[in-house]
Formats: C-alpha cells, sequence, structure tokens
C-alpha cells in the first residue's frame, strides 16, 4: 500500500479502497433523479401523443378542419417564433405583474388573518362561517365591483386575483398554527420571551412551511383566474392574448400561448416546491 493509502487508512479506519468511495446514498440519489427524469420524459412524450392523435383526429374531421392548426407542428412553430421575436416576454410580463401583485396582497392580508384565527379560537369561531361562505364565491362574480371600485384594469384584475388567492394563504396559516407544540411556547415563556420574540422566533419560522404551502395552492388558483380576467379591457397579459388569437382564428398562436401559460405555471409551481423542500424539517437520509 502506498503511503498516500496509509494516511486513508489510519485516518478514515478503513482501507483506501472504501475511504475513496462515495456515500452510500450518493449513488442512490443519482438513480433517483434519473428514474425521475425518465418519468417525466414518458410523461411529456405520452402527452405529445396525445396531443397529436387529437390534432390528427381533428385534421381528418370536415367539420373541425378548420382547427387543424392546434397541432403540435403549428403551435410549437408558432411558439418558437413568439419566443424569438420577444412576443412571448412582452405578453408575460404583464401578467406576472398583475399575479405577483394579488399574490403579494393575498399573503399581506392572509398570512396576519390567519395567524389571528389560528390563535384565538373566539375568532375562530366568529370567521369560520363568514369566511367558508366568502370562500365559495367565484372570484370572477367581483368583477362588476371592482371594476366600479378601482380606476384600472391592472388594478381590478389585481383584486380579483387577491380575493381568489387569500383564502389558501390563510387557512394553511391557522391550520400550521395550530399544529405548533405548545410546549414551545411554555419554554420560550420560561426563557423570557416577549410576544415579539413568540412571533419571529418561534411562530413564524415553524409555520413557514404551511404558508408556502398556502401561497402553492394560492398561486393555482391565481393562475386559473388570470385568463378569464385579463379577457375584458385589458390590451396586454396571457389571457388578452389567447381572446386576440382567437378572434383573429390564428389557432397555431392560440396554441403556443396556452404552451406559454402551462410553462410559466409549472415553473413558479416548482420554485416554490422547491422552496417547501428546503424548508421541509424532515430530511430524506
Amino acid at each position: 500500500m502506498t503511503a498516500s493509502g496509509d494516511i486513508a487508512e489510519r485516518e478514515t479506519g478503513e482501507p483506501v479502497s472504501l475511504a475513496l468511495r462515495p456515500p452510500a446514498g450518493s449513488a442512490e440519489r443519482v438513480g433517483k433523479t434519473v428514474e425521475g427524469l425518465a418519468y417525466a420524459a414518458l410523461g411529456i412524450a405520452l402527452l405529445l401523443a396525445l396531443w397529436w392523435l387529437g390534432a390528427w383526429a381533428v385534421r381528418n374531421n370536415p367539420r373541425l378542419f378548420a382547427f387543424s392548426d392546434f397541432a403540435p407542428a403549428p403551435a410549437l412553430a408558432a411558439l418558437w417564433d413568439m419566443v424569438v421575436t420577444g412576443e412571448a416576454w412582452d405578453m408575460s410580463g404583464p401578467s406576472l405583474y398583475r399575479v405577483g401583485g394579488g399574490l403579494l396582497w393575498a399573503v399581506c392580508l392572509g398570512v396576519p388573518m390567519g395567524l389571528v384565527i389560528g390563535w384565538f379560537e373566539t375568532a375562530r369561531k366568529i370567521t369560520n362561517v363568514p369566511f367558508q361562505f366568502l370562500r365559495m364565491i367565484s372570484p370572477l362574480s367581483w368583477m362588476p365591483i371592482a371594476v366600479m371600485v378601482y380606476a384600472t384594469w391592472d388594478a381590478a384584475i389585481i383584486f380579483l386575483i387577491a380575493v381568489a388567492a387569500v383564502w389558501p394563504v390563510l387557512f394553511s396559516t391557522a391550520a400550521g398554527l395550530k399544529r405548533i407544540d405548545p410546549a414551545w411556547f411554555k419554554v420560550a415563556r420560561n426563557l423570557g420571551a416577549r410576544p415579539w420574540h413568540m412571533l419571529f422566533v418561534i411562530i413564524l419560522p415553524a409555520i413557514s412551511q404551511d404558508i408556502l404551502t398556502g401561497m402553492r395552492l394560492a398561486l393555482g388558483v391565481a393562475w386559473i383566474v388570470l385568463v378569464p380576467a385579463e379577457y375584458l379591457g385589458v390590451t396586454s397579459g396571457l389571457g388578452y392574448a389567447i381572446n386576440d388569437a382567437r378572434d383573429t382564428l390564428s389557432y397555431d398562436r392560440l396554441a403556443a400561448t396556452v404552451l406559454i401559460i402551462g410553462f410559466i405555471g409549472f415553473t413558479l409551481d416548482s420554485l416554490l416546491q422547491l422552496a417547501i423542500r428546503r424548508l421541509n424539517w424532515v430530511r430524506e437520509r
């Protein structure tokens, strides 16, 4: 055995071949990653195959022939053109601004209200029925009120998105607070913790994953509400682009816009899911 091998054996207590071997869990993680990518590729392939079969059926149906540009080839060609010319970014910017504004308001309102109803039992009992009633009202039902109250369409759409997104954040925050072990608060009080210590040192770190989970659910709701909300009044955004493509019979561009909506929504959801995993206290070995 060489000198470097002797040093490795003395430091690790194992033969050099074992000392230089990668950790046992690394190969397993790589295998899981490869397996996940393979399943994802298979799912995308199946989705494309179903899309192609649907387009083939439309193209061979005399009554639906006008919609043949929904097929993958024309749609992907239009998507490439929209990306290269920058049109995809121009239409996505206003929509991301509106969704971001609505989610910001949903978090600013939902987290404090969730803390209140999660901490005070009386507040939860008083607000349970009104909140559940309001939650079941379609956000688009508030459109006439939003148009009357707000001077711009952007503000009205942000309001509608906030109304739709606030409930998942609120209820996730309240549920996370109720799951905190009461012993944590007893220990904190014994150590002389003030109310703001309770909030910023115990409560918010403990429920951060619940808040992000609520934001993830809220994002899904907001992304669904965005498109029909942008059908009315505005002259920018992804919803407007879909409506415009429909009116001009540009079905290839309509399908390409749908792909853009799906890609952006999937990316935002994946980022929130990654943040949730980072904050997960239960680590995989």
